[in-house]
């Protein structure tokens, strides 16, 4: 009877690519098995089994059950086998007399000395056809219990991958609530900084043309109309906006759940992207600038850890 512990299934909606299952059978008094099941994360769905030589169509129907089940992550299964040894086996008794009388007939024709090898006999083609018989019988049983197995192994698996899941959502929602922190102090500061800039720029011309616009060839409006076009390329609105659109995105994936991990890391790219704009935005202003600067460089990092987290996610 197989040995295996019956898991109960997370409610977690995400599967993490991570798992591992195992189940020991026994198939009768001469033969016995285990079956393991292992996934780490891939790109792809990449199997890999290793079974004892002659079960070719039980390789194949695996391969078939296995990609029904699972989409993503490096699988590995492995079936050991083991025999009870001391099963008795029989032998062709006629033919092993046949070779033994072949022999001695070629001997006395030939008029050769010598006796027949039972090594080389019992070596010969069809003499252990009795034991052959028997271990043809054993891997049909074997892989008929082999192929009731490993539905319940893959839930088996799937349920660890889905309690990985459930764990790694938790951490990346602790991510989101830094990144929106970090999106709402950014916001919080924008306008102040945004009339710093302007200030600082407006006394640069000032400096530059005079207070009374007297400055010789210089045109006072032109250049406050490029300080006005200056201001408005450095507002990082647009940026928080669609921050914030993606980190709820982010949100809405972990709970649909399914297949999340190829979209979490598109989010996460156009994350990055915002964050680099903002910082790009915002360089080279002092005072409260410096402090988006620093937010924006601490987004980053969040972005890089979550990456990390759903590398691992299918």
């Amino acid at each position: 009877m197989p040995t295996s512990v019956d898991v109960p299934v997370s409610t977690s909606s995400v599967s993490s690519m991570t798992g591992f299952a195992r189940i020991a059978v026994e198939v009768n008094a001469q033969v016995s098995y285990v079956l393991t099941l292992k996934s780490v994360n891939h790109r792809f769905l990449d199997l890999h089994l290793r079974l004892p030589n002659g079960f070719d169509a039980l390789e194949m129907e695996l391969r078939r059950v296995l990609k029904e089940h699972l989409r993503r992550g490096h699988i590995e299964l492995t079936l050991s086998v083991d025999r009870n040894v001391s099963s008795q086996g029989g032998y062709n008794r006629a033919l092993v007399a046949s070779y033994v009388e072949a022999f001695q007939a070629a001997a006395q024709e030939f008029e050769l000395q010598g006796q027949p090898d039972l090594n080389v006999i019992l070596r010969m083609p069809g003499v252990l056809q009795a034991e052959s018989r028997s271990n043809e019988e054993e891997n049909a049983a074997l892989t008929v219990s082999v192929l009731g197995q490993v539905t319940p192994l893959i839930a088996s698996l799937k349920a660890m991958r889905s309690r990985e899941g459930a764990a790694l959502t938790d951490v990346l929602h602790i991510t989101l609530d830094r990144l929106s922190e970090g999106v709402n102090r950014v916001s919080g500061l924008r306008s102040e900084v945004e009339l710093r800039y302007q200030e600082r720029l407006t006394e640069r011309l000032e400096a530059a043309v005079g207070a009374d616009g007297s400055g010789v060839g210089v045109n006072r409006q032109r250049l406050l109309e490029e300080v006005a076009l200056l201001v408005e390329r450095s507002d990082v609105s647009e940026e928080i906006a669609r921050m914030e659109t993606h980190i709820q995105h982010f949100r809405d994936v972990l709970a649909a759940g399914a297949e999340t991990g190829k979209k979490l890391d598109f989010l996460l790219q156009e994350m990055n992207r915002e964050a680099n704009t903002l910082l790009s935005k915002t360089a080279g202003v002092a005072g409260k600038g410096t402090l988006i600067t620093e937010l924006g460089l601490a987004m980053k990092a969040e972005i890089e850890k979550a990456r990390e987290q759903i590398m691992n996610l299918e």
